[in-house]
């Protein structure tokens, strides 16, 4: 079959790959869309996967085509989307419920095989089938989605907050649609790419900006999210953050990644730092979201690519030429 295959750090092409063969409890999906990810912007500069190559995508959706000898719970036909998280169940993290701390994690697309091919394989207990009104070719979209919902799990948003996210690119969007969900405020929204402001206006921000100081709140937010990784968003959010407010870690910053901060005023004011880290029990709340329409697919997916395309597509999402992009293997 045909797979985008990362070679080695800074190398990415499209090659031939032998097709995927599933175990007793796993089943083979034919690919409909697969998503990028700022993730797959790591594991090609070397970092997260352990050993290259691999072939990446860990956002995907199709149909099954092939099921192991002890599956049960999906037939041939099935149109699923796919967690992408593997866990070992066994550790202490796994047995006291923080499977996305897993000693031994792994993930479909960053550690195994992924879904930019024409074929994934994937455990069954890992599909979450779809309803007939959602199109699979719009489902990649979930397993984002489910990490922006991991990330209010994390922040245990109040009614009534006042909320600022830095980023406007899918997950920062996505964190706005559900901060609009779960009771806020307000929802301002600062990013330095205005092309991507403008959509977060078409989905109602409350105000953008490309400097927070335009926004005038001296006394801070409530809930400060960085959707970024940016050192300089990230530094700049967490001055932002009002007393008894908490700031998420929620866009992944490169390993190097260092910002300063003021030990006095997080015990004097007390400030919460928090982090989400990808998915956990979240992926069928986030398949359920989607299907009453919490996210518009037009909206977020700016461009459907063959997966042809793969390199040039990771360039013009490293970018910031675009908002999700979908590789239609």
């Amino acid at each position: 079959m045909k797979a985008a295959l990362i070679e080695a750090p800074g190398k990415v092409t499209v090659t031939t790959v032998p097709d995927p063969t599933p175990g007793p409890r796993d089943v083979v999906v034919d690919v409909a869309a697969c998503g990028l990810c700022g993730t797959d912007l790591h594991i090609l500069q070397g970092e997260f996967a352990p050993t290259l190559p691999i072939v990446p995508g860990h956002e995907f959706a199709g149909e099954v085509v092939g099921i192991g000898s002890q599956v049960t719970e999906v037939s041939l036909g099935d149109r699923v989307a796919v967690d992408p998280s593997l866990y070992c169940y066994e550790c202490r993290h796994c047995r006291t419920g923080h499977n996305n701390m897993c000693e031994r994690w792994a993930a479909i697309g960053v550690t195994t095989a992924g879904g930019a091919a024409q074929y994934a394989v994937a455990p069954v207990a890992n599909c979450v089938k779809l309803p007939e009104h959602v199109r699979t070719q719009d489902a990649a979209l979930i397993e984002p989605l489910s990490c922006a919902v991991r990330g209010y799990d994390v922040l245990q948003s109040r009614l009534g907050a006042h909320v600022l996210i830095y980023g406007s690119g899918t997950m920062g969007l996505m964190m706005l649609e559900l901060a609009k969900r779960t009771g806020a405020a307000r929802v301002d929204v600062v990013d330095i790419n205005t092309d991507r402001l403008a959509t977060a206006r078409q989905l109602g921000v409350s105000a953008s900006a490309t400097d927070a100081d335009e926004l005038d709140r001296p006394q801070g937010w409530d809930l400060v999210i960085d959707a970024t990784g940016n050192a300089a968003a990230i530094q700049d959010g967490l001055d932002r953050v009002a007393k008894a407010g908490t700031f998420l870690q929620f866009g992944v910053a490169d390993y190097a990644t260092r910002v300063t901060i003021d030990p006095y005023r997080i015990y004097n004011q007390e400030i919460t730092i928090t982090g989400s880290m990808a998915v956990l029990h979240s992926f069928e709340r986030a398949a359920d979201l989607f299907a009453t329409g919490v996210l518009d697919p037009q909206i977020f997916i700016s461009h459907r690519l063959p997966l042809d395309d793969y390199p040039q597509a990771l360039a013009q999402f490293a970018a910031g030429q675009s908002r999700k992009i979908l590789i239609t293997p």
